[in-house]
């Protein structure tokens, strides 16, 4: 989906992001949806979208260390 179809979202990146805007941003969508973009493309790149349960699993999986380089 291109960001510029989720007009009016209300973007969010982690406070830890650094100022060189190398980080992505979320948006958590009124249909429960949640929506992730690259902040480099200041607004004009495309963003993934996730369903709530897709999101929850992809959270639980950071909160249990499921991604963690070996």
């Amino acid at each position: 989906m291109m960001s510029a179809e989720l007009h009016g979202a209300l973007w969010r990146k982690s406070s830890r992001s650094n100022s060189n805007s190398n980080c992505v941003e979320v948006a958590f969508l009124e249909d429960g949806r949640v929506a992730m973009r690259d902040s480099k493309q200041q607004g004009k790149g495309p963003a993934l979208v996730f369903t709530a349960s897709e999101w929850d699993a992809f959270a639980g999986g950071m909160s249990d260390g499921e991604f963690q380089r070996s």
